[in-house]
């Protein structure tokens, strides 16, 4: 295991997780109740059910197996409640909770929260989540000074940004992680509007009732089917690169995704540790797509359609059918999409010799190259598929889903 690094790592929260990986260089565990008044980074209907009793057994567990917790505390977006005295009251509650179950750290993106924390709660550590976006040597100072105690780098801007990683790794001192495992979009134009409406779909109490239409993912995905280079062009560490980082300072990745099912966490620790992966990439870095069943989606789904007044039936029914056949709400059927991990040897080395923050990525041609050798994508799967997203496009921005 001598190629891995420490790993923070998503929790399902279900029985057997925390035995699957025992034996790897886990350091902590990461997650949060559903939904809570702080609200996170997932929509409350895509995750399984969760009770605070299940949630603090989960942690003194973790915690029995010298695995740490850290707990969610990160969205983008409360509404501005961090400054009411309603809405700090809630975080405070929360945060005793917290604590009181054991969680030694908790992630945070909201500036305001830091040294709230820190002053009412100097036990946890403080760790400043992708939310706070922190691409730069002047943002990763500004949270240092503020006393964070680790900064998870915004994986969408940074990751293949080599120049960029080694400055930021240069002006600071404290623990610096890399997400490795994300597929979205490099300088995706998305995520911010994908950061709010996660977090609004995570808070208690919230009109989103704990769902959302995630136009964001539906987008993103349909880029990629529709462009198969776009899976490429992403954020993701292929566990064989991870010597890279590790190299240039960095000091630990983590590892998504919370609604996965425990088989597919364990490779997902299993290859980062070891430093090595055959088979399809996407196993290890697509946050859907599962072949079992994952934790939320149809269930939760379906018992949205029972409150009506925010989407039209038919629409929604609609959507439910595409989502189910890419696997975001049941486990796929087959591999109708395949990335070769192994194809992409020698990718890295001629990533770390460009700018693809000034590039074109259509002149560039780079990663369409590699496609060409590591991608494989079932043509009726792909053309079905595409018809389906334009026609729930069509829906959407006309307006006729909402009834408008």
């Amino acid at each position: 295991m001598s190629a891995g690094m420490p790993l923070s790592v998503a929790t399902n929260f279900r029985a057997g997780f925390l035995d699957g990986i025992s034996g790897y260089p886990v350091k902590e565990v990461f997650g949060k109740l559903p939904s809570d008044k702080a609200g996170g980074g997932r929509a409350s209907f895509m995750l399984a059910p969760l009770g605070k009793n299940a949630f603090v057994k989960h942690v003194q567990d973790a915690r029995a197996r010298g695995i740490g917790f850290n707990y969610l505390l990160n969205p983008a977006c409360m509404d501005n409640r961090e400054f009411t005295s309603s809405g700090l009251g809630d975080m405070e509650r929360l945060l005793g909770f917290v604590e009181e179950s054991g969680c030694g750290s908790v992630t945070i993106s909201l500036p305001s929260l830091l040294p709230f924390i820190k002053k009412r709660h100097p036990n946890l550590k403080v760790r400043v989540g992708v939310f706070a976006r922190v691409d730069s040597v002047s943002k990763a100072k500004f949270w240092e000074d503020m006393g964070a105690d680790c900064i998870t780098l915004e994986s969408i801007s940074v990751n293949r940004d080599f120049d960029t990683l080694a400055a930021i790794r240069a002006a600071v001192g404290l623990e610096l992680q890399l997400i490795a495992n994300s597929n979205c979009l490099m300088f995706c134009p998305l995520s911010g509007q994908h950061m709010v409406n996660l977090s609004h779909a995570s808070q208690k109490g919230h009109k989103s009732r704990g769902f959302m239409i995630d136009y964001c993912v539906l987008r993103c995905s349909y880029e990629k089917l529709r462009e198969p280079s776009n899976y490429l062009r992403s954020e993701f560490i292929r566990p064989e690169d991870v010597g890279v980082y590790r190299e240039m300072g960095f000091d630990s990745l983590k590892i998504l995704e919370r609604n996965a099912p425990t088989s597919v966490m364990v490779k997902r620790v299993k290859a980062y540790s070891e430093g090595g992966f055959d088979g399809n990439l996407l196993e290890l870095i697509q946050p859907f797509g599962y072949r079992e069943k994952a934790g939320g989606g149809l269930f939760n789904f379906l018992w949205y359609l029972a409150r009506p007044g925010s989407v039209g039936l038919d629409g929604l029914m609609r959507l439910r059918k595409l989502a189910a056949k890419r696997g975001m709400l049941a486990p796929l059927e087959g591999e109708p999409v395949y990335i070769d991990n192994r194809a992409l040897d020698g990718f890295m080395d001629g990533i770390r010799k460009k700018s693809c923050r000034s590039e074109d990525c259509a002149r560039c041609g780079y990663c369409a190259h590699f496609a060409e050798k590591a991608v494989r994508v079932d043509g009726e799967y792909q053309a079905g598929m595409l018809r389906m997203y334009e026609e729930m496009f069509e829906e959407m921005h006309s307006g006729r889903l909402w009834g408008v």
